[in-house]
């Protein structure tokens, strides 16, 4: 039967072998030569593609910022936070429940994607958009359906800015899927999933908000080969001019414009206004018939004529109307 342990002769032994030469002491390897795995958490992105990812989506935060400004008439900044790659367990358990979390296609070719819009950031947009002053709740609460409507609105626009961004990369037309408040109901893909996960700050005039926006491996596994930085800015210094005119032209289709349309004007006296009561009648200097003047932003612009649409006073526009206030020929 094998002994499992040294007599004292084998031991002095071997340390006097050791003293000699004799025996090469070797020393545990150094642990720094080698690099944790961690097998739950594969890496699938590399480095170069997550600073692709953070470039790009940098770019994506002015453009949607300058638009939410535009679209709110509030000053709006976004600004990216981290880009990581993480399980899609992790980042659904991350989230806080409520949210609006919205489930889109980004292509036929590519397959699904989410963008996460968490409450602070949502009710203080639904807030401004009801006309309000842009303040979020004291305590949160679920959404209802016409809040979920209105922001339906907004995140199209929201993931119609991912198309130009990743222009060069990939070619999307975002589709909404899914607009849900509790995110652990999307098991979109299986809970192992490695994703790409772009986490962005938002302020709407003094209130933080988050987006996230998740990347399944999966989804854009087929057009890793162009994810490098080198690729994404051969495709805008191309056409850098064309690339500040789409930028203006997405701020400048949101913003709003006040159109008044002028049914006449009248000539009086002081002394005939101070006397003026009740049932008077004022003429004015339009003949009757004759188009009413639209101004957009106290600018004549067009000429319409007056009617109704349902049970509201309507114009319908017939004309411009030239530098002098005439048709233009």
């Amino acid at each position: 039967m094998a002994r499992d342990t040294l007599t004292q002769s084998e031991i002095d032994s071997l340390i006097s072998a050791l003293s000699s030469g004799e025996i090469e002491d070797k020393a545990p390897p150094d642990k720094e030569k080698y690099q944790p795995y961690d097998f739950r958490r594969p890496t699938k992105f590399s480095k170069e593609q997550l600073k692709t990812m953070h470039i790009m989506h940098e770019n994506y935060s002015r453009i949607t910022g300058n638009f939410l400004t535009a679209f709110l008439r509030v000053p709006v900044k976004l600004e990216v936070v981290s880009v990581a790659q993480v399980t899609y367990e992790e980042f659904i358990f991350s989230l806080p429940i409520p949210t609006l979390m919205t489930i889109f296609n980004m292509s036929p070719e590519l397959g699904m994607a989410m963008l996460e819009t968490n409450s602070n950031f949502v009710f203080t947009l639904i807030d401004l958009l009801f006309g309000g002053e842009g303040n979020p709740p004291g305590k949160i609460r679920e959404l209802t359906e016409i809040e979920i409507s209105v922001m339906r609105g907004v995140i199209e626009r929201l993931l119609d800015n991912l198309s130009y961004v990743w222009k060069g990369i990939a070619t999307l037309s975002p589709q909404i899927e899914s607009i849900d408040t509790n995110p652990q109901f999307n098991q979109v893909v299986s809970s192992s999933e490695t994703i790409a996960l772009i986490t962005i700050s938002a302020q709407v005039k003094e209130v933080q908000g988050l987006l996230n926006l998740c990347f399944p491996y999966m989804t854009l596994e087929r057009v890793l080969p162009n994810l490098t930085a080198q690729h994404w800015f051969n495709q805008f210094q191309q056409a850098p001019d064309r690339a500040k005119e789409s930028d203006i032209e997405k701020s400048l289709s949101a913003a709003s414009v006040e159109v008044a349309a002028i049914l006449g004007r009248a000539t009086i006296t002081l002394d005939d206004f101070f006397h003026l009561q009740e049932g008077d009648v004022l003429t004015l200097h339009r003949q009757n018939g004759e188009p009413l003047e639209v101004l957009v932003e106290s600018t004549p612009v067009f000429l319409a004529q007056p009617g109704l649409k349902g049970k509201q006073l309507a114009v319908q526009i017939i004309d411009w109307m030239g530098k002098e206030g005439g048709l233009d020929e």
